[in-house]
Formats: structure tokens, sequence, C-alpha cells
């Protein structure tokens, strides 16, 4: 690791030229200490590299002017950092920012004078930020080991938890890594074939010493895509009839994957605007969490399982919410009889400066 932060902070210093650049730059763009930058500096210096530092407050570390190596040699985990730059955020979670950024100093100190002034102009100008607005990423307390398999073609062992509860362990051959939406996933080699593992239902894992061999021919992106094809055709299926208002229907189709709305019942509408639609949910407790935030904009017609499950829950709102709005409404009653018995029982001045004020009169 201290070849490569050398050879990093010796290009970074030539990618200078002469303009002088800090310990505390050099330190945040390499990751380590200013005290580890100056160790470093020693060291470049007793292997023959032309460094110096001037002292004060415009002072900094260059390169002897006119000084340059040829060496831009790229490292395997640099290699893997920049088959990934489409994904910068991704890279933190294995580990492999630093050498993404490493990466990137050598190909830029390799670039010719114009290309790098170029390339720079457009970093500038163009920032991808991956990251959803109110989705976290998820946490996968396992992905290490995983990509050590995934990197080093050795079987791995899994306890699992599936999207309905049900625990496993099993031997897989971690074949890649792929995030999508934020989630990491493991493709992986089963008894059944190529598999797809959600990184967070991860429970355990452990990397055995057994190796595997990659099967002749495969590709990660054409798997992952068949894969992705096969999950939507097999999908879970939960189908309920809604009857729903034109803002219901609104909320509902920005609930729902783009262009789905378009394989709804087209019911006609009746004169209050409301009208039928069947639409797939996949789940019942997709449904109930989607319909629950619809309110008044949507009535279950069926499955009745689902009706009745819906009518529980707002007889439940019912009962925390209505018991309070009730006791409120009493306790305001109560308050204005009170108010009232207090007027009546005022000599006459009072209870006619009571009712002025009653009806607004200054």
């Amino acid at each position: 690791m201290r070849a490569d932060r050398l050879l990093s902070l010796m290009l970074l210093l030539q990618q200078a030229k002469s303009r002088q650049l800090t310990a505390e730059e050099l330190a945040r763009r390499l990751q380590v200490s200013a005290r580890t930058i100056y160790r470093d500096l020693d060291a470049l210096s007793s292997a023959g590299v032309p460094v110096y530092a001037h002292r004060g407050p415009n002072g900094g570390i260059a390169l002897l002017e006119g000084w340059q190596t040829s060496l831009t040699g790229l490292t395997q985990p640099e290699v893997h950092a920049l088959s990934a730059v489409a994904a910068p955020g991704a890279l933190a979670d294995i580990g492999l920012s630093a050498a993404l950024e490493s990466g990137l100093i050598k190909l830029s100190a390799a670039l010719p004078v114009v290309q790098r002034s170029a390339a720079e102009h457009a970093r500038q100008r163009l920032h991808v930020d991956s990251s959803g607005w109110f989705q976290g990423r998820e946490v996968v307390p396992h992905l290490d080991v995983l990509r050590e398999g995934v990197w080093q073609d050795r079987k791995v062992w899994l306890a699992y938890r599936d999207f309905d509860g049900e625990a496993s362990e099993r031997v897989v051959e971690p074949y890649g890594l792929v995030i999508k939406a934020e989630r990491w996933y493991l493709v992986a080699g089963t008894e059944r074939g190529p598999s797809v593992f959600r990184g967070a239902r991860v429970e355990g894992a452990r990397l055995l010493e057994e190796r595997f061999e990659r099967p002749a021919g495969f590709d990660l992106a054409t798997c992952w895509k068949e894969w992705c094809q096969r999950f939507g055709e097999r999908r879970a299926s939960y189908v309920a009839t809604l009857r729903v208002t034109e803002a219901g229907e609104e909320a509902l189709r920005r609930s729902r994957p783009r262009g789905e709305h378009e394989r709804w019942g087209q019911g006609t509408r009746g004169r209050d605007g409301a009208r039928t639609v069947t639409v797939d949910f996949e789940r019942e407790s997709i449904a109930v969490s989607q319909i629950i935030g619809l309110g008044r904009g949507a009535e279950v017609i069926e499955p009745a399982a689902l009706r009745a499950r819906l009518e529980a829950i707002a007889r439940d709102l019912g009962a925390v919410y209505g018991a309070r709005d009730a006791a409120r409404v009493a306790a305001s009653d109560a308050a204005r009889v009170a108010a009232s018995d207090e007027v009546a029982e005022a000599p006459a001045p009072r209870r006619r400066r009571a009712a002025a004020e009653g009806t607004g009169a200054r």
C-alpha cells in the first residue's frame, strides 16, 4: 500500500508542475495525515526523486522543475475501481474509493497537457450523484467477505433469510457483485445454477479455502440482465379491485411503477368522478400500505380479505384518534357550559358586558 501511495504522491506533484502543494492538501487527496506525507517525502528524496519544500505562508511542496517520471502503471485494485467508476458511492462500500482516487491521479498524469486540461474542464462542469433522495444505502455487514470471495474465486458459506423470513444455510460460488438502486446483490453459483442473493439479507458469511472454476463464457452483465427479466416475469402477484376518485387515482399512479397505470382496468367514471381499476400490488402488505395513504380516494372492492383488513385498521385508528377527539369535544362543551352558568349567575351589568363581548360588539 505504501508503494502505491508514494507513486500517487509523486504523480500528484508531477501533475502540479511548478505549482507548490501543501502537505495538508496532499494528505486530503491521499486520505492520510500530514505527518505521513512528510515521511513519504523523505522516502522519495532518499530514492532520488528531486522533491523540495518551501516553508512560510506561501510555501509548499514541489518537484524540481522539468523532472518527470514515465511510471504510471495501474494496480489490480485500481483496475477494479475504474471498471465501476460510474458508481463512486458503491466503491466506498467495498473499500475501493482510495484505489479509485489513486488510479485517476495516475491516469490524469499520463494524459497529454491538452487532454489533462479538458478533463479538469469537464470535472468542474459535471457531477454524478447516484444516491437517492429519501432512501438510504442498505447495511450489508458481510460485504467484505462477499467481495473477497468474488475477487479470489473462493467458495463462501452463507446464512441467508429470504423475503418471506425463511432462513437457510448454503455454500455458494460467488461470481460477482451488483449494485442496483443503492442495494447490493450477490450473483453466485448454486446447485440449481446461478442465483441472486440480496446483500442486506445475508446474516452470516464465511470465506472458505476451497476454490471454484467460473463457468466458461460467463458474463456478469448478461447474467444479471437475464435474471432481472425472469424476476419480472415470475414476481409475486396480488391483484386488487379498487374504486378510486380522480384524486385517488392520481395519488396511486404516483406511488406505482411508471407506466403501470396503462394496464389498469378502464372502467367508466360515475357522477362523483370515481371509477373501477385493477392493480397488482405484488403482496397484501404492499397493498395495505399504499391504499391507506389514499384515504377517501380509494375503496377496496375485492379481495374481501383485503377489505376486511383495512376495515379492522380503520376501527383501530378510530378507537385511538376518535376517542381523543371525543374527549376534547366533551371538555370544550363542558367549559362552555360552565362559562354560561357563571354568566347567568353574575349581576346584570356583567351579563350585559359578557353578551356584548360574545357578539363582537365594541
